[in-house]
């Protein structure tokens, strides 16, 4: 046995606590944990959390149902392999011809177990030769494959929204989207100024109404009803100004509010268009619909109700504190006496609101995706009677959320009777202070009256600017989700100055491309020249790139090396809107959008007239069962084409792609989901339609790609075989291989059929 004392091969990496806390024990005093997975499936492909980790001595692993550990110390004939079919990855480690163990995941995992194999080869590389220089290799975050920096140990990219801190400031990039309404919200500002202004009438005619007309009549004096009506004319007249000046502010800035919430939905939706694959490869629906949904709600209520709220507060407390001042300095000195205490208050739960209104915002996040994961997939829940699994999982995503509110309430609960409390003691203060000017005849019993009522707007108001800190600090979480998605650049990005695209011959180069996905190579060095009007099929089996290359094709991802050129142009010089009205596609899974039939055909030419429409369904052999339906063409398909079987949503589908009529037609599995007898007929269109096209055709069943002009077999990202099917045929080499086992299955699943004299058929 061979083992390591030491190497630079990685950097040394910090494991989760509940992890480091059981195999701390294990590891000796120079071992050095370099990378660890959390494989989540177990032997029979359930949900399950393993462990696995390689140290700079041996792979540790732990399964799902056991609480030991396993160790393997790392020799030279040992050997890690990683491999996926049908969506499960599959992780065995070898010494010779004997397996040691197996682990399985799913696929989201896969770049970080690349990264896991590249550092067991460096290791391995290490002790065949102990005096070699390794080559530097970053941990990586086991979910998302991102390389750590050497003092790092969360993933920037996973953690994104729990890492960086939301502040107010988020509120303040909101001012872009007030611009076009910049004169709405001066007249709004000026018309809370003056209900403001209006509000604070009342008190001040308190003063005279008791020094100059009840003091006097308690006295023996007569009532001076003239001035009675003068006073309560200038009551009324200020009460129904600032009843018409506040209805006219809170209208007109909801108006502005609402159209600005509107244009942050549509700038965020349209920046969701811009991006890549890639993006959305790492999201869940759920949260990007909560983003673009009730976050922008929170928005526009903020800025429709709590902040004009917060304004007119901010004007109250500055115009009192003005009159306060303007009556008698010291008696509004001993009303703001308070203030710094409050203040204190909201800088000391600002923080904890934010950051409990992040995670509260995550974790209704995960309600949602719940939400959309379970009801698109009703029927497979149905299918495999997993509807008590789904409600547990509901159940713990809303516990989750229950339990962060509840963790927010306790702050806000302390601290908005703490508000209140501190208010009531300054008006305590008041009158203590007043009571003694007016024993001493410093101030009038009509000064403090008016004083009373003026402190007790000034402290409502401050107890309300109090609670906005709960709305500020909910709205600027959401302002911070809203713009995380808003300053993500897609990793396609369109050129500067696009090369005009007219017309297209259909001239396919593919140059020393490859591609990786996070750490994980998926293409290297795929070289292939496809002529105008050639049809190539893509053939190899599940994860040898075929998929990966059509996706460079269409340029939903962009080339880590090498290029591909149409009609001798790279194609990322051209604008990615008029490279792609000349492809046309249909994907392996036909997604139809809820509408009519003719409305999803005409999806990629919305102008098409009915005759377009018609023409393109029969050419997919769609027309005869479109005709057989209720209301034909205006049949409505349902949520994603329930309505529909598979085979009829794969001709819509194929109509859809056709009635753009394409220069570059790409089929990526366009039989798959249908019988032995539509196979036929669609191949039949097919046939007629691919002349004059370059068509790119992916298939498992090998003998739908006959009449190919040639055949490219992929194997682990690179293309080994291109001939006819009967050159490849007659090499006996990788198609060969594949076209045998897929005869021998087809043989496997012929029924035997017994004829009545007994004889089989």
């Amino acid at each position: 046995m061979t083992s390591l004392s030491s190497t630079n091969s990685a950097a040394e990496i910090t494991l989760p606590i509940g992890w480091a806390e059981a195999i701390g024990p294990l590891l000796e005093p120079d071992e050095k944990v370099l990378s660890w997975l959390e494989p989540d499936l177990d032997a029979q492909l359930f949900f399950a959390k393993g462990a696995l980790i390689l140290t700079s001595r041996r792979l540790l692993a732990k399964e799902p149902a056991t609480k030991d550990w396993l160790a393997w110390p790392l020799t030279v004939s040992q050997s890690f392999q990683h491999r996926d079919h049908a969506g499960v990855g599959t992780i065995e480690l070898f010494d010779g011809q004997i397996r040691l163990g197996v682990w399985r995941h799913t696929l989201s995992m896969a770049p970080a177990v690349g990264r896991m194999s590249d550092i067991f080869s460096e290791l391995q590389a290490t002790i065949a030769n102990p005096d070699r220089v390794a080559d530097p290799v970053a941990a990586t975050c086991p979910t998302c494959g991102t390389p750590f920096a050497p003092d790092q140990d969360e993933c920037a990219v996973c953690n994104d929204d729990a890492a960086s801190p939301s502040t107010t400031w988020a509120l303040f990039r909101l001012a872009r989207f007030a611009k076009p309404y910049k004169l709405p919200l001066i007249i709004g500002f000026i018309l809370t100024l003056l209900s403001t202004a209006a509000t604070l009438v009342p008190p001040y005619l308190t003063m005279p109404m008791m020094d100059d007309i009840l003091i006097p009549f308690q006295n023996g004096k007569p009532i001076n009803y003239d001035l009675v009506s003068l006073y309560l004319t200038g009551l009324v007249v200020s009460a129904l100004l600032a009843w018409l000046l506040s209805w006219a502010r809170t209208y007109l800035l909801a108006w502005v509010s609402e159209r600005i919430g509107a244009d942050l939905r549509t700038v965020t939706f349209t920046h969701l268009q811009t991006l890549s694959l890639q993006y959305f490869g790492g999201k869940r629906t759920g949260d990007l619909m909560a983003r673009i949904g009730s976050e922008t709600d929170r928005i526009n209520l903020f800025l429709s109700l709590h902040l004009l709220d917060f304004a007119n507060d901010v004007l109250m407390i500055l115009m009192t504190a003005g009159i306060l001042i303007s009556i008698d300095p010291w008696l509004a000195l001993s009303t703001l006496l308070p203030l710094p205490l409050i203040i204190w208050l909201i800088h000391l739960v600002r923080g904890r609101l934010r950051y409990g209104f992040e995670k509260v915002d995550r974790s209704w996040s995960e309600v949602t995706n719940v939400l959309a994961d379970t009801i698109p997939g009703i029927r497979v829940v149905k299918a495999f009677a997993q509807e008590h699994r789904e409600v547990a999982r509901f159940r713990a995503a809303n516990d989750r959320y229950l339990s962060v509110n509840d963790r927010v309430n306790k702050i806000w609960a302390l601290f908005a009777p703490s508000v209140t409390f501190l208010t009531e003691i300054g008006l305590l203060v008041v009158w203590i202070f007043g009571i003694s000017q007016v024993a001493s005849s410093s101030i009038t019993v009509g000064v403090l009256a008016a004083f009373l009522a003026y402190i007790g707007r000034f402290y409502s108001r401050l107890d309300s600017m109090s609670r906005i800190v709960s709305h500020t600090q909910q709205a600027a979480a959401g302002a911070k989700r809203i713009f995380d998605i808003l300053d993500h650049v897609s990793s396609v990005p369109d050129a500067t100055r696009p090369v005009p695209l007219e017309k297209v011959e259909g001239n396919i180069e593919i140059r020393n491309v490859g591609f990786r996905y996070g750490s994980r190579t998926v293409l290297r060095n795929v070289n292939l020249n496809i002529g105008a009007g050639e049809m190539i099929g893509l053939v190899g089996h599940s994860g040898s790139g075929k998929s990966s290359l059509v996706n460079l094709i269409c340029r939903f991802y962009d080339v880590t090396e090498g290029g591909i050129r149409v009609d001798g142009v790279d194609i990322r010089s051209y604008s990615l809107t008029s490279f792609r009205r000349h492809i046309g596609l249909v994907l392996q899974e036909p997604f139809l959008f809820f509408g009519t039939i003719a409305e999803n055909i005409a999806y990629g030419k919305p102008e098409a007239t009915r005759e377009e429409i018609v023409a393109a369904a029969r050419a997919a052999r769609a027309h005869e069962f479109i005709l057989r339906l209720p209301q034909g063409y205006d049949s409505l398909v349902g949520e994603r084409g329930q309505a529909l079987s598979g085979g009829e949503r794969q001709r819509i589908s194929i109509a859809r792609a056709l009635l753009i009529d394409p220069r570059i037609l790409i089929l990526d599995e366009a039989t798959s989901s249908v019988d032995t007898t539509t196979e036929m007929e669609i191949q039949e269109a097919l046939d007629n339609l691919i002349k004059g096209r370059t068509t790119i055709a992916i298939a498992h069943r090998l003998s739908t790609l006959r009449k190919a002009d040639r055949l490219v077999v992929l194997d682990r990202g690179q293309i080994v075989e291109v001939g006819n099917h009967d050159d490849l045929l007659a090499r006996g080499g990788a198609y060969h291989e594949l076209y045998q086992a897929q005869t021998r299955q087809l043989d496997a699943d012929v029924p035997l059929v017994v004829n009545q004299e007994g004889a089989h058929a």
